[in-house]
């Protein structure tokens, strides 16, 4: 019996409650959702940080859990976009709706594309893959992003 409400807690979390099911680009439709809510809640840093540690540990302790199921790292488990995303804007000073297209566009180039050590990290086991590439990804996108914003190129 844990087991299975094991099983569905993990399937509830990793699909952040069915966006990984969306039919068409399940990881950009969770990184739309991603940037709304950062867009339209502002959280401060300590919300946003807390925000970041639990998703990531989620994503951690429950991936493997489908991966049993599903096999490595499968479409709809999309926490590991939602950390990413919320990753890019830690420490961003304003959200403007350029910033928010800007990081939302930073952290899809750099999630798809995984340059710069991204693709070797997702070969982890266990659920760090996963979620590695995507903070990897977040951190990239963060630094370009406060790079871009600092010179002026975003307002």
């Amino acid at each position: 019996m844990v087991s299975l409400i094991r099983k569905y807690i993990a399937y509830i979390l990793c699909t952040v409650l069915g966006a990984g099911y969306f039919p068409l680009l399940p990881g950009t439709f969770s990184s739309i959702l991603a940037v709304l809510l950062i867009y339209f809640l502002q959280p401060g840093f300590y919300v946003l940080f807390f925000a970041l540690i639990v998703t990531f540990s989620f994503g951690i302790l429950f991936t493997k859990d489908i991966e049993e199921n599903d096999g490595k790292d499968p479409q709809h488990i999309v926490i590991d976009e939602l950390t990413g995303q919320w990753l890019t804007f830690l420490l961003i000073p304003k959200t403007s709706f350029l910033i928010i297209i800007s990081g939302f566009i930073l952290f899809r180039l750099f999630d798809i594309l995984k340059p710069f050590g991204i693709n070797s990290i997702q070969n982890m086991k266990h659920g760090w893959g996963v979620m590695l590439d995507d903070v990897l990804a977040g951190v990239y996108s963060n630094i370009l992003l406060h790079m871009l914003i600092v010179l002026g190129f975003i307002i």
